[in-house]
C-alpha cells in the first residue's frame, strides 16, 4: 500500500507564505501604530504576537510531507519539511519482518508515529515520524496496513 500527501505540498507552501506575509504586515502595522497613529495602545502588540504564534504552531506540528510504501518485501517511510533548510528529511527502509510494533500518539493537534524495529545490535530501535498533516482517513489506512504487517510477523514467530 502506498500513502502520500506529497500532492498537498503546494497548499502547505502557500500557507507558510501566507503566514510569513501576515507576520510582515503585522510588524509593519505595529510599527505604524506605535510611531505614527497610536490608535490601538497596548493591543498593538497582538499584531506581532498572533502571527508569530500561528507560525510557531504551523512549524511545531512537524514535517508536512509523509510518504509510506509497503509494496514488496520492505517498508519505506519518508518524512520531510516543505522548507528544506528547517529540518533534515527522514528516510527509512527496512524489511517487513523487522517491524515489531507501532503506536500513533495524538496530543491536541499533533500526531506522531512511533515504529519499533528489531535490530541485531541493540535488540530494538524506535523510529519517530511526524504525521500531523495526514487526514483521519490516511492515518486509519496507515494503521490498517501496519496492523497487517505486525499480525503477519506474529504469526510467523508462533
Amino acid at each position: 500500500m502506498r500513502l502520500s500527501n506529497r500532492n498537498k505540498a503546494s497548499v502547505y507552501n502557500s500557507v507558510s507564505t501566507l503566514l510569513i506575509m501576515v507576520m510582515v504586515f503585522g510588524i509593519l502595522a505595529f510599527l505604524a501604530n506605535k510611531y505614527r497613529f497610536n490608535v490601538l495602545g497596548n493591543e498593538s502588540y497582538l499584531l506581532i504576537i498572533v502571527p508569530i504564534l500561528m507560525m510557531v504552531v504551523f512549524h511545531l506540528n512537524g514535517r508536512q510531507i509523509f510518504e509510506y510504501d509497503s509494496d514488496g518485501e520492505a517498508l519505506n517511510f519518508k518524512n520531510r519539511n516543505i522548507i528544506p533548510f528547517l529540518s533534515h528529511p527522514l528516510h527509512d527502509e527496512f524489511p517487513k519482518y523487522k517491524l515489531i510494533k507501532y503506536d500513533v500518539i495524538r496530543i491536541f493537534f499533533v500526531k506522531r508515529l512511533y515504529i519499533t524495529v528489531s535490530s541485531k545490535n541493540s535488540g530494538s530501535t524506535m523510529l519517530k515520524y511526524q504525521i500531523s498533516y495526514l487526514t483521519r482517513k490516511e492515518v486509519n489506512d496507515l494503521k490498517l496496513s501496519l496492523n497487517k504487517v505486525v499480525k503477519a510477523n506474529k504469526e510467523k514467530k508462533d
